[in-house]
């Protein structure tokens, strides 16, 4: 990171952004008559209110995107993206980061408490669009005062809610940028999100979605979700020079414990994933991802083209989660559109989880791409 220092100690804060007054209207049809939202804001909002930055995660993530919390060993997510210095910039940058709707880090959930019974809403809890993310996220954004995006950026599922709120409110920004994702799964994606769900729901501990009434925690199927997932953000190349055929004590010993270090590395992400992250959102977010499709919607791009807001795809050549393939479908739509897009696969070996790595072309990519952004508000 160039030597550079980070945001340093950082809070996560939480608002309520809708109440029984104002309640939040869902595409599906629900309604949430309370939601609380988590986020942590770097940097500071320039007078004219043109430098905010929007992060979006990905389906794990929280608003914890760089910095540290006191006391806490790790710092966010995306560190090594964000801070003075850095390719976002908070010496020039106003960066916002939210857990979006649906999730268990401080955002209103499937977890949280229902005003109407108070007890958890479980599966009570409304189905959710990608649409119903940008909603609160817009909602955030009037709350600190910014009415226009310099960019919104996002990995994975944050890029889907990047295109989703791009292509519906291109009003809000002048750029967004598309890391690592996708605009419609295939049907192998839907198959991983499909299996961790069956992992989830057929764990005895998951009692319809009714675990915290009962007392229980449906712990194994979601570390099995997890460990399953993180195989697909690992490229098999990366694998290999991790792990290859090492044994996980000083030699094999045939059994049916973890007797490979791949083994036990799976073990180890499936358990401390336990600590951080709820089965219900695990099952919500990925259903939000299987049916999000914009580009099935007559006209959906024509908001955009008018507007003018300019696209960044990012793709990466070991990514066999949302290849390469699913970036350049993005891109084809945009261009069709007549909408300004910019294209960069980045040649690396670290999977889909590269979207998240200190990678310099993918850094100097990013980079340059907002140091154009700022150079235009000139």
């Amino acid at each position: 990171m160039n030597g550079q220092k980070g945001v340093g100690v950082v809070e996560t804060r939480t608002v309520r952004l809708f109440d029984a007054e104002s309640p939040l209207h869902l595409v599906r049809g629900g309604t949430l008559s309370q939601v609380d939202v988590a986020y942590e804001t770097y940097g500071t909002l320039s007078p004219q209110g043109d430098n905010a930055v929007f992060i979006c995660h990905a389906l794990t993530g929280d608003a914890h995107v760089a910095g540290y919390h006191e006391g806490a060993r790790r710092p966010g997510w995306w560190d090594n993206m964000i801070g003075p210095g850095r390719p976002l910039d908070t010496d020039r940058l106003y960066v916002i980061c939210a857990n979006l709707l649906g999730g268990c880090q401080g955002t209103t959930g499937p977890s949280s408490i229902d005003p109407a019974t108070g007890h958890a809403y479980g599966l009570d809890f409304p189905l959710l669009d990608m649409g119903d993310f940008v909603t609160v996220h817009r909602a955030l954004c009037h709350h600190l005062g910014v009415d226009t995006l310099l960019a919104a950026f996002g990995g994975s599922l944050g890029g889907m809610q990047v295109l989703e709120w791009a292509l519906t409110h291109p009003e809000d920004m002048r750029n967004a940028v598309v890391i690592a994702a996708s605009s419609r799964l295939s049907a192998q994606n839907i198959a991983f999100n499909a299996v961790a769900r069956e992992a989830i729901t057929r764990d005895p501990g998951f009692r319809d979605g009714q675990y915290e009434a009962a007392g229980t925690v449906p712990d194994h199927g979601l570390s099995i979700a997890r460990m399953m997932a993180h195989i697909t953000y690992l490229s098999e190349e990366s694998m290999a020079d991790k792990f290859g055929r090492m044994p996980q004590d000083a030699e094999l010993a045939p059994g049916f414990g973890a007797d490979f270090a791949v083994e036990s590395y799976l073990r180890h992400q499936g358990e401390t994933f336990l600590e951080r992250f709820d089965a219900l959102s695990y099952l919500y977010l990925t259903r939000v991802m299987d049916y999000y499709d914009p580009f099935e919607r007559p006209g959906i791009t024509e908001a955009a083209a008018a507007q003018g807001v300019r696209f960044l795809v990012a793709s990466f050549t070991s990514d066999w989660r949302f290849s390469s393939t699913h970036s350049r479908r993005i891109v084809r739509h945009l261009e069709q559109a007549r909408i300004p897009v910019s294209y960069r696969d980045i040649e690396t070996a670290g999977g889909h989880d590269s979207f998240l790595l200190e990678i310099e072309p993918y850094h100097e990519t990013i980079r340059a791409y907002i140091d154009n952004a700022l150079e235009a508000l000139r």
